[in-house]
């Protein structure tokens, strides 16, 4: 006999599984979103970093501050460009997520 928190105990049938699959989109979604909303700052810092340190190595400056100032800058700035674009997209994952708990009955 299945339990009431048992995978077999479903008491709407494939009400389920569809619930589930929807829960995992929502999730897969989720976590592609927060991907692509970090790449800009993150790529940003990467690629600034990147040059940073082949000018250190070049001059022989080893400088902490002299690395870390850029890239925070850079970082900023690309939260600037990419800023809107950003809120857009949580924005309209946002409502999608709002709907789809509206969609569901208790």
């Amino acid at each position: 006999m299945a339990g009431r928190c048992s995978p077999g105990a479903s008491s709407s049938g494939t009400g389920d599984a569809v619930g589930q699959d929807a829960l995992l989109a929502l999730a897969r979604e989720a976590l592609l979103l927060m991907v692509l909303a970090s790449l800009p700052p993150v790529g940003a810092s990467l690629v600034v970093g990147f040059v940073m340190s082949l000018f250190q190595a070049a001059t022989s400056l080893q400088e902490q501050t002299l690395s870390v100032v850029p890239r925070l800058c850079a970082a900023v700035l690309a939260l600037v460009i990419a800023g809107p674009w950003i809120a857009s997209q949580l924005a309209r994952f946002t409502a999608q997520l709002l709907a789809a708990i509206a969609q569901v009955s208790l």
